[in-house]
């Protein structure tokens, strides 16, 4: 009987505790503010090399593009002969950074320029018709 008393007293004292932990967990979602990026001012931007680019000259062009104002340390990638880094649109510009970069150490390259045929296309690949798109889009606001 005694047994009895205790694991109804210890099954309680759990349930209170799951029935807390629950609460909880659903006043963080309720109350859960999605964040805010200021994303729509990043841009990728990218710089073509004429030769292989080494170890040693990746380290320094990422020491050189890290100095320059409006990219962050995080955002450059570089492989092979092609260098890929993102700034903020509203600080600097694809040409400023090309410019600084060759200011500070004269690289054998040149800035892409992506052509006007592909400046005009739409750069999402789903299809914005579609049901499955749809459908993430409803979610999505549903959520946020």
């Amino acid at each position: 009987m005694k047994i009895n008393k205790n694991i109804k007293k210890g099954l309680l004292i759990l349930s209170g505790i799951l029935g807390l932990f629950i609460a909880i967990l659903l006043f963080h979602i309720i109350t859960a503010k999605p964040p805010v990026y200021d994303t729509p001012n990043l841009q990728v931007s990218r710089i073509d090399f004429k030769s292989d680019i080494d170890s040693l000259q990746a380290r320094q062009i990422c020491a050189d593009l890290r100095s320059i104002k409006g990219l962050t340390s995080d955002s450059i990638i570089v492989k092979r002969n092609v260098v890929v880094y993102f700034h903020n649109n509203k600080i600097t510009n694809s040409e400023k950074v090309f410019n600084e970069l060759m200011a500070k150490r004269h690289y054998d390259a040149k800035r892409y320029i992506l052509p006007a045929n592909l400046a005009s296309k739409e750069v999402c690949p789903m299809d914005q018709n579609s049901l499955s798109y749809k459908l993430s889009q409803k979610i999505n606001r549903f959520f946020n």
